[in-house]
């Protein structure tokens, strides 16, 4: 039976809702997907033309790439036909892929941060664009193809990063994470074999070392509750420190956007924006002064309870991630000084406050209700995470052996 090869959209789409351009490859009625790492919505495909739709921003250069492909995959095929009687799908798929085998980890990881920005996803695009240009910047070498990425090039570049660069265990791992997804994605693609994987239980292992999370105690925030002589943004940096601590260690990106028409009935309603779950919880008694403080600068329900999103575009969700962020370096800088000028000896920062809930809830609250109040989906997550402030039952088998 003669073969078939032509391009096609795949309907099957990935967690953002596109779906992946391919060469459908068939023969015998066998039919096998060799995928050209590009994805479109839906309404963009043109079945009957096999083509995407002019409508679609880059229709030009997405049809220019898969006339190329489709002119690779026949030309592979001929040449196949040409010298072998028969050939399997999986046969003239890996043919055909070989040619995208040159696509280099950068190009690959290009792409990867770019469906980041487009998806929104601009915490983990902060993060993962550093990652990716540590390990570039290590290897000199734009060109690397992901079948150069083996266990000791991996391990010189941990060594680089802990020497080098001297990060924590934890962001090696995280760099690592990086680095073995793109992988994934490259194979995937059938850019690299899977067999010169270079992750595993028998090669790099990822594990996350256990982190140390050291929280304020009761004093110590009583302290910072009664500082006097504080300038104007070291107060404000305050407020909003303590306006999370109040509500059970609620993140600084969710302080900042919080409206006041947030609150009614007493409390207060939000969105997490790290998982998008509903909050709703009393307002305590100690939050009403520091509402009360910001009154007279916010008149209107719609408008931001606190000043840093006021003259932000918020139909840009690249600009209020860039606000969020330096906002919240800015006040981690006043945090610092009011750390010092507090005489603690812990790190004073906004994710501070949600340590030091933990801290002090310890093992006072039942987990159920602390999985509540962090929004956790998992209850297993606030177990892990409780657990770096639960002493008590160990604290006391200590004192029942050496107490005699």
């Amino acid at each position: 039976m003669a073969s078939s090869i032509k391009v096609s959209l795949r309907k099957k789409a990935n967690k953002e809702g596109l779906f992946p351009l391919v060469v459908r490859i068939t023969k015998n009625r066998k039919t096998t997907y060799l995928y050209t790492g590009q994805y479109i919505e839906f309404k963009y495909w043109d079945a009957a033309n096999r083509e995407v739709r002019k409508s679609h921003p880059n229709a030009r250069r997405l049809n220019n790439l898969l006339i190329k492909k489709l002119a690779e995959a026949n030309q592979t095929l001929i040449d196949l036909q040409t010298h072998k009687k028969d050939v399997s799908t999986k046969q003239i798929k890996k043919e055909i892929a070989s040619p995208i085998a040159k696509t280099s980890f950068k190009e690959i990881a290009d792409n990867y941060l770019r469906e980041l920005e487009k998806s929104n996803k601009l915490q983990r695009l902060s993060s993962d664009k550093a990652r990716i240009g540590h390990f570039l910047k290590y290897v000199n070498n734009n060109d690397l193809g992901f079948h150069e990425i083996d266990e000791n090039l991996l391990r010189r570049f941990s060594f680089y990063l802990k020497t080098t660069r001297q990060v924590s265990q934890r962001s090696i791992v995280n760099n690592l994470i990086v680095i073995r997804t793109l992988y994934n994605h490259a194979i995937r693609l059938g850019i690299v074999d899977r067999k010169l994987y270079p992750f595993g239980s028998d090669k790099i292992r990822i594990k996350f070392p256990e982190t140390e999370k050291i929280g304020l105690t009761i004093q110590e925030i009583q302290t910072i509750e009664n500082l006097e002589g504080l300038n104007n943004p070291q107060r404000h940096a305050r407020n909003l420190w303590l306006f999370s601590f109040y509500f059970a260690g609620m993140r600084v990106g969710d302080v900042l956007k919080v409206k006041w028409k947030d609150i009614y009935d007493d409390r207060l309603h939000y969105r997490m924006g790290k998982n998008e779950k509903l909050l709703s919880l009393k307002i305590p008694d100690k939050v009403r002064p520091i509402l009360k403080s910001y009154e007279f600068i916010t008149p209107t329900e719609d408008d931001f309870v606190f000043p840093e999103l006021k003259n932000v575009n918020h139909k840009s969700p690249k600009e209020v991630f860039n606000k969020i962020k330096t906002s919240t370096k800015k006040l981690n800088k006043y945090l610092g000084q009011i750390a010092e000028i507090a005489l603690l000896d812990k790190k004073l920062t906004m994710h501070i406050a949600r340590h030091s809930f933990g801290n002090i809830s310890g093992d006072k609250i039942p987990i159920q209700m602390l999985q509540k109040l962090y929004r956790h989906s998992s209850i297993t997550t606030t177990i892990n995470y409780q657990a770096n402030f639960m002493h008590r039952d160990t604290d006391d088998a200590l004192e029942k052996v050496i107490n005699f």
